[in-house]
């Protein structure tokens, strides 16, 4: 067996319980479930996925989603984009800004071995960086202008200063106006169903009243992108978005399960399918056992990892290598050495922590197996 095997979780074949830890597990059964959810959701609306790669950093998992209909994927950095390619993802749109003469060289190079390549563009020096890079290369960029919409991240204002840098792009020759970048971020996660909606309602105003400028000017949006785990379905049925840009619906972490639903119960559109499996490696007290899972394995940015049906058990107190569960009530608590699966806070971060996925078939059966190991391939692509 060589080194690189040795260093893996898991060997495909093998006993769920002979998976190392920790190790970063995918329930096939329900991932795949959320897979075909976010496609019949949208089949019959005027819409396309284009499923963020941020969340899952994996051609393998992109792939999948383009077999279920996704028009391809998006992401936020050019190294993504270009492992996004060389894994067989034709069509790729890096969603945020790209400002650096190394960045926009290596994108324009990307635009000669894929089908479509696009990016954001906020600023005049991001259109003027954009058009030489392309023109070096002899190309074609897509641009895409980004609208702040809320999320007071990046993006110009609506309306005007819109149409001004719509109209920048048109008058480069190397560049297409591609559409609008009109991403929400926050209000993914507002809790409350009728708060979250209020604010995709503005979203969704301010950006038709843009599309309908542009349109005025002879400037058409073929992409109106957006919307995530949290909105999907409100965008999906604006009649202004055209494409989705959702993630974390393929994993589910504690923090979306936090969000409300329309009735005010639990948001259980989709399944946790995405686990880190750690092992008790010390049991010191009665009330507490600790896990060899710590800073280093999940990323608690959105809040601790939570249990996966073990109730009276809470993840706390992490460092580098360490978790500690605090055992009060729980009629199961863990023994020494027994494995048990935390659900991450964050799944895009814990995701990027990991060099493989360990893929099981039949989490939630006593004969569980190894069904396969991904590799995160995009891991550490930061720039």
């Amino acid at each position: 067996m060589s080194s690189s095997e040795n260093r893996k979780p898991a060997l495909k074949g093998q006993a769920f319980a002979d998976i190392d830890t920790p190790a970063l597990v995918i329930d096939l059964d329900a991932f795949e479930r959320n897979l075909a959810r976010m496609a019949d959701a949208i089949k019959e609306l005027p819409v396309r996925l284009r499923a963020h790669a941020k969340t899952h950093k994996s051609p393998v998992i992109a792939l999948q989603q383009m077999a279920l209909g996704a028009v391809g994927a998006c992401c936020q950095k050019v190294s993504e984009a270009e492992i996004l390619v060389d894994g067989g993802v034709p069509n790729v749109l890096v969603s945020n800004q790209v400002i650096g003469k190394q960045k926009l060289a290596r994108l324009a190079a990307l635009a000669k071995r894929a089908e479509w390549v696009g990016l954001c563009v906020d600023s005049e020096m991001g259109i003027a960086q954009a058009e030489h890079a392309a023109d070096q290369e002899g190309v074609v960029l897509n641009a895409l202008v980004e609208i702040d919409v809320g999320a007071g991240r990046c993006g110009v204002p609506p309306g005007e200063p819109v149409l001004d840098l719509a109209q920048q792009i048109e008058d480069n020759p190397h560049l297409s106006f591609a559409g609008l970048q009109a991403y929400h971020g926050s209000a993914q996660h507002i809790r409350d169903h009728v708060e979250r909606r209020s604010a995709i309602d503005a979203t969704i105003a301010m950006t038709r009243d843009t599309v309908e400028l542009l349109k005025i000017h002879g400037l058409e949006c073929e992409i109106v992108g957006g919307a995530g785990t949290g909105t999907f379905e409100m965008e999906a049925a604006s009649g202004v978005y055209t494409e989705l840009q959702a993630g974390s619906y393929i994993f589910m972490d504690a923090d979306y399960a936090r969000n409300k639903n329309e009735a005010g119960g639990p948001f259980t559109t989709f399944e946790h399918a995405l686990f880190i499996l750690t092992t008790a490696m010390s049991r010191p007290g009665e009330n507490r056992a600790v896990v060899d899972a710590g800073h280093k394995a999940a990323s608690i940015d959105s809040g601790m990892p939570t249990l996966f049906e073990r109730p009276g058990l809470t993840y706390e107190k992490p460092s580098d290598e360490h978790g500690v569960l605090l055992i009060t009530g729980s009629n199961k608590p863990p023994e020494l050495g027994e494995k048990v699966l935390l659900i991450p806070g964050h799944c895009d971060p814990t995701v990027n922590l990991h060099d493989w996925y360990v893929c099981v078939r039949g989490l939630r059966t006593d004969d569980a197996i190894v069904e396969d190991v991904w590799p995160v391939a995009a891991r550490g692509a930061l720039f």
